[in-house]
């Protein structure tokens, strides 16, 4: 999780309801476009979730058949 800590000046006790409004607006593009873009995930970490995924399949095949089919579909996905 993480905040946002805006520094409160004595000079915007003054502002109109649209000027704020525009402050705020400005603030969260400028959040957003602040983020970094995630990175690629290696295909040998692929591959270890992949495999993860049908252990854990089989973990539950007994236990629940429709969730083992679900997980190895999802790891079939890729």
């Amino acid at each position: 999780m993480s905040s946002i800590a805006l520094p409160q000046h004595s000079s915007d006790n003054g502002l109109s309801y649209g000027a704020n409004v525009g402050r705020a607006f400005r603030t969260l593009l400028a959040a957003l476009l602040a983020v970094q873009p995630a990175k690629e995930a290696s295909p040998a970490t692929k591959l270890r979730d992949r495999l993860a995924l049908f252990r854990l399949a089989r973990d539950y095949e007994a236990l629940s058949p429709n969730l083992a089919a679900e997980l190895r579909f999802i790891a079939s996905r890729g």
